[in-house]
């Protein structure tokens, strides 16, 4: 047998071996990588070269070389599910680098880690400012993971004591022009929706290559020419957006004032408005 297509023969049994043993593995092994499993992925990577071209060797001692390294992962990872001591033995503990605002700078040092990757670690968490900061933590991983002071925390609805209703999955309803029929009657639609939404719109079925429809049934598209631009009364949809901000900003000041007579006031036209909205909304979204 020729060289070459030696080669081709074990490099792509080596390929098949590798995509079960890598599956048999999970997902951990292509995401975040714990210690061990970065060795692991280092050697298997080695041994599928040596199998691929180490002609003067039996190609299967490779194979046995791999399943070994394979049973060996799969152990320590039932061992770490099993036994916290091994987790902590095998994988680097988690290190608290900045606490109630101040920079640990052992615990920096411990992990070789300059002020500048922490500072640049912490705006990739759009943090700017320690101060502002009262954990960091890296992890096993090697990731940095942030609870900032409550003061810096942004406001949530939670925080000013409105309920809001559980939002939904968006869904894509048409991807590279084929309608998706089960996201559709996710979203408790059917095609006759989408086509007459899509006339709306004045695009065809044909010309759209991605539908999106969100929690509140709006349909968003993306057409395959980007040239085209769908007519869509950008005028009316900001005056939408800005009805909707008011209702929101009487919410909000109804629920900061003290005042009985403003508060009532204040719900009384956030009601209005709502109902205004109810109203004009297919107008003005469409």
């Amino acid at each position: 047998m020729p060289q070459w297509l030696e080669i081709v023969l074990r490099t792509l049994c080596a390929v098949v071996v590798l995509f079960f043993m890598t599956k048999l593995l999970g997902k951990r092994q292509v995401s975040q990588l714990s210690f061990f499993e970065y060795l692991t992925g280092i050697t298997i990577g080695s041994l599928v070269a040596y199998i691929s071209l180490d002609l003067e060797a039996n190609w299967y001692l490779g194979l046995i070389a791999l399943a070994v390294w394979v049973a060996c992962s799969l152990l320590i990872e039932f061992l770490q599910l099993k036994s916290k001591k091994v987790r902590d033995f095998i994988d680097f503990k988690a290190t608290v680098l900045i606490k109630d605002g101040k920079i640990l700078e052992d615990n920096l040092k411990k992990e070789r880690l300059t002020s500048d990757e922490l500072m640049e670690q912490l705006r990739k968490k759009s943090v700017f400012q320690v101060a502002d900061v009262e954990f960091a933590i890296m992890e096993s991983s090697g990731e940095i993971n942030i609870l900032q002071t409550r003061e810096s925390l942004p406001l949530t609805p939670k925080d000013l004591g409105v309920q809001v209703a559980s939002e939904k999955v968006a869904q894509v309803v048409v991807m590279d022009g084929q309608v998706m029929d089960e996201p559709l009657r996710v979203m408790g639609f059917n095609q006759g929706w989408l086509t007459e939404e899509l006339d709306k719109q004045g695009a065809k079925l044909q010309d759209v290559y991605l539908a999106q429809v969100d929690t509140y049934g709006q349909l968003t598209i993306d057409l395959y020419d980007d040239q085209i631009q769908t007519p869509q009364n950008e005028e009316r949809k900001l005056l939408y957006a800005n009805l909707k901000k008011c209702q929101a900003d009487l919410e909000l000041f109804s629920l900061s004032t003290k005042s009985k007579q403003a508060k009532e006031m204040y719900e009384q036209s956030s009601k209005q408005i709502e109902k205004i909205l109810a109203t004009v909304k297919t107008i003005l979204t469409t």
